[in-house]
């Protein structure tokens, strides 16, 4: 039990820090939330699994897989209305120039 809850521990890690690379990496605001709100949610999903399983069957692996629930349902919303938010204030998408211009 403790060797799965590492793997879904590190797994965890991994998409966080897959996350975090995102936010630096690409150009505009729109693919920057779409990463981070993809990788961040699987990332914490992975996180609390294994967590739970590490902890056992005791309640706080109840309230674990409850927070599990919450973050599941509310980050890809909060995501949504950010970005939704975004787009009826005007910004625009990344374009990329043209060299010379």
């Amino acid at each position: 039990m403790t060797i799965l809850a590492a793997i879904f521990i590190l797994s965890g890690v991994f998409f966080m820090t897959v996350s975090c690379l995102g936010l630096i990496r690409l150009p505009d605001f729109y693919s920057r939330t779409h990463a981070v709100g993809k990788s961040e949610t699987l990332g914490a999903i992975l996180l609390l699994i294994g967590l739970a399983l590490h902890n056992g069957f005791v309640l706080g692996s109840l309230k674990l897989l409850i927070i599990l629930v919450f973050v599941a349902i509310a980050n890809p919303t909060a995501t949504h209305a950010i970005c939704r938010a975004a787009l009826r204030s005007g910004l625009q998408l990344w374009t990329r120039s043209k060299p010379g211009s």
